[in-house]
């Protein structure tokens, strides 16, 4: 399919000038989250700051995949739904809810004793001096969690797609993307020191906003459903295993075509 969409100036400038070789693709994962709104939702986003990799675009919390990422995970179907074996799909999961909680400030996890519940208030300081270890590798998310008496709650991340950056990018990655729920009574927050901006926004509503494909392309297929479980029933149906591989055809009049 092939789909019309803005792109930033410089990422048009890379593309007509690329020539190769194409870097290699590092795993990463990425989350939108999303949380009611009258009778539909919205989606959180950030504006990564102009110094860095994808810089002054609108982005969803996430990051690379760390050797430590390894969590003990409440679902036992990783592997097939994320398309990988299972000590990296554990890997890709566990960096999905520690991205989150870096950027967001937004813990996916609940005690262990009661699987059903989530941290209801991940706000006060205490949350914040451990974020800010796990932010400088001082402390992992599984010993976070450990040390607490609680577990990830990775049944709240629901799988959504996984994306390929084109060639002709000089950093590149193997992003699968989630699907979570703002959980009860938490908040997102800017805590990342990556962004000059954030924002929760009207999925079908990002038409001026600047985005790389991937992202508007992925908020365009949940604007699709109107209600949160109208998105999660959704998931249920989406292939996270097979990578989309964009390809971008700059047109004469400086507008793109984007090819899935």
């Amino acid at each position: 399919m092939t789909e019309p969409m803005p792109l930033p100036p410089a990422m048009m400038k890379r593309a007509r000038e690329f020539s190769g070789p194409p870097a290699p693709a590092r795993p990463a994962a990425t989350v939108v989250l999303l949380r009611p709104s009258g009778a539909t939702f919205q989606a959180y986003v950030l504006r990564r700051m102009t110094t860095m990799a994808f810089g002054g675009v609108y982005a969803f919390p996430g990051g690379t995949v760390d050797p430590s990422d390894q969590p003990e995970t409440l679902r036992d179907d990783w592997a097939d739904r994320l398309g990988v074996p299972e000590e990296q799909a554990r890997a890709v999961v566990g960096a999905a809810a520690r991205e989150l909680f870096e950027e967001a400030g937004v813990v996916l996890a609940g005690p262990t004793a009661e699987p059903d519940r989530t941290v209801a208030d991940a706000d006060d300081p205490t949350w914040e001096s451990d974020r800010a270890a796990v932010l400088r590798r001082e402390l992992t998310m599984a010993e976070l969690l450990a040390r607490r008496g609680l577990r990830l709650r990775d049944d709240l991340l629901l799988p959504w797609a996984r994306w390929i950056t084109p060639e002709f990018e000089p950093k590149r990655f193997d992003t699968w993307f989630f699907v979570a729920l703002l959980p009860e009574a938490q908040s997102a927050r800017d805590v990342s020191g990556e962004a000059d901006r954030t924002a929760w926004i009207d999925p079908a509503d990002v038409a001026e906003l600047p985005m790389l494909p991937p992202t508007r392309h992925t908020l365009n297929q949940i604007a699709a459903s109107r209600t949160i479980p109208e998105v999660v029933a959704a998931s249920a149906h989406r292939d996270a295993a097979t990578p989309v591989t964009p390809r971008i055809e700059v047109q004469p009049d400086g507008t793109a075509t984007l090819s899935l």
